[in-house]
């Protein structure tokens, strides 16, 4: 049996404000009148008039693993099963830009995500998928120009044009200095780098997404829906000013922005979250950078439910969590949505798993009645409390930022509030204030189930043996050039994109090109404070 516990110690948000008991026509600020229309500024509603009615948000599930060759097989099962859109999920060299081969990968290679390392392998990856027909999104930081590169080229081969190309290529290496860790080059480059997607998008790849501003990582870390929120978005103000500063007008590359969030436990909370979200970015782009455009002004999102909040024990409860975060994300307006698997506490998932986490999102999406509605809760007294509170919460936190500095000045400072935050939150657990089923109450003992994923044990080295015999089997002078011209733009201030895509081009491999550009930019050596 459960023990009883003080009920009202319970009733906080994730950021420690008092959660009311009612609230009600009377709240100062909760005037109906303030909500507008969806589809209109400040798009506290949605951003499109018919929200999921017009067009039910891209369906997606987030894998990778092993060979590139291994990984189209799941593509191609996910796609069978009624999946909308890919999502690339790179192993760790990949992130890190390191060949298969190179010293320092080994044991890692196709461990978390695919490994990709020159033009054969995305071939490979895509193999009998139509690149003009399959929106791709790729959880790429740091190596995100090259792996932008290889895509195009691969795209080429199948007599795709770039212009017909769409998908998003994640680009977030602010959230990477602040909570994640797979960073390579300092600020200023790496700012170079992501710039430079900015401006070759907007002339050649027009229908793609240039960077997904991520508070989800930042929310895996441990911080709270306030500090998601105003993380994000100070992030993407710093990307903007970047962007700016390089010479490109607000309202030309805007529109290919995007953001990533969290979708996490608490229902209610999630949905105020997402709604304020994007309130703040229309404010923010209008006031502070004079977009007029409306694509300019509009928070298009991606969600993903929270991988953090899934447990060992017990793990078909995991299913009803993702439900859950699921609904939190389509009641908020997403436009697009991965669903998080079972057993990913465990093991990378199994393809039983996978549909299941598919299945979830489309009996949500037809048979939940959910989608039918724009904005469907909109109005709930309680939840314009909380979308109230948390666009002001988050709002003190962007200011404090911007007297800091902005983002870049301000990593240590975002660092310190989510290391404080997840503190918090693992005292809560630990004490019972806040209840985790399966783990700190109604646990029971049970066995691990059986029927986990298991992962090709030679992959590693049969990647660094076809890594090998690509560089073997190239035109080695048209490889030289295109690495020599790669370094000389990165030494000057052209644009990178345009050589990054004549090196993939002529099976320059993805280490190599790092390798030439640590050589120009450095390593980013974190400061150490305790």
């Amino acid at each position: 049996m459960s023990e009883p516990r003080e009920r009202d110690a319970l009733f906080t948000t994730s950021w420690g404000t008092p959660v009311p008991r009612v609230s009600g026509p009377d709240d100062p600020s909760r005037d109906p009148q303030r909500l507008g229309e969806p589809g209109e500024f400040p798009y506290t509603r949605g951003i499109h008039p018919t929200g999921h009615r017009g067009r039910l948000w891209t369906m997606r599930q987030y894998a990778g693993f092993g060979s590139a060759a291994e990984t189209n097989k799941r593509y191609r099962f996910l796609l069978d099963q009624g999946q909308t859109g890919l999502s690339v999920a790179f192993d760790l060299p990949t992130q890190m830009g390191h060949d298969p081969d190179a010293p320092i990968a080994h044991g890692e290679v196709g461990k978390v995500g695919v490994s990709i390392a020159s033009i054969e392998d995305m071939h490979d990856l895509f193999e009998g998928i139509p690149l003009d027909r399959v929106s791709t999104s790729m959880t790429i930081n740091a190596t995100a120009s090259i792996l932008l590169a290889l895509y195009v080229a691969v795209a080429k081969r199948q007599g795709v044009a770039p212009a017909r190309l769409s998908g998003t290529v994640q680009n977030d290496i602010l959230k990477e200095y602040i909570a994640r860790g797979t960073y390579i080059f300092p600020p200023g480059p790496s700012m170079r780098l992501v710039t430079d997607i900015f401006g070759y998008c907007k002339d050649e790849v027009p229908r793609w997404n240039t960077i997904s501003i991520s508070g989800y990582h930042m929310r895996e870390a441990g911080c709270t829906a306030v500090q998601e929120v105003a993380f994000t978005l100070a992030n993407a103000v710093a990307y903007v000013q970047a962007a700016v500063e390089a010479g490109l007008a607000v309202d030309a590359f805007s529109p290919q922005l995007s953001f990533f969030f969290n979708a996490h436990n608490n229902l209610l909370e999630e949905v105020a979250k997402f709604r304020a979200a994007r309130r703040l970015w229309a404010r923010i782009m209008r006031e502070r950078f004079g977009a007029r455009d409306p694509r300019a002004l509009t928070l298009r999102f991606h969600a993903q439910t929270a991988g953090s909040m899934l447990t060992a024990q017990q793990p078909e409860n995991n299913v009803v969590r993702v439900t859950v975060q699921a609904l939190a994300a389509i009641l908020g307006g997403c436009q697009s949505l991965h669903t998080n698997s079972r057993d990913e506490a465990l093991a990378l998932p199994t393809e039983a798993s996978v549909r299941l986490a598919l299945r979830t999102q489309q009996i949500l999406a037809y048979e939940s009645g959910v989608a039918d509605t724009v904005d469907p809760l909109g109005g709930s007294f309680a939840l314009e409390r909380l979308t109230d509170d948390l666009e002001g919460e988050a709002g003190v936190y962007i200011k404090k930022i911007d007297d800091l500095g902005g983002s870049v000045a301000a990593i240590g400072f975002m660092q310190r509030e989510i290391q404080d935050a997840a503190y918090r939150y693992q005292r809560e657990v630990e004490d019972k204030r806040r209840v985790v089923v399966g783990v700190n109450d109604f646990v029971t003992d049970e066995p691990p189930p059986a029927n986990l994923f298991q992962l090709d044990a030679g992959v590693g080295e049969a990647l660094r043996e076809r890594i090998a015999r690509v560089r073997a089997g190239r035109d080695r002078d048209r490889a030289a050039r295109a690495l020599d011209a790669v370094e000389a733009a990165a030494r000057g201030r052209d644009n990178l994109m345009p050589r990054l895509v004549d090196a993939v081009e002529a099976s320059v491999t993805l280490g190599e090109i790092c390798g030439r550009l640590r050589g120009v930019f450095g390593v980013h050596a974190p400061s150490v404070t305790f």
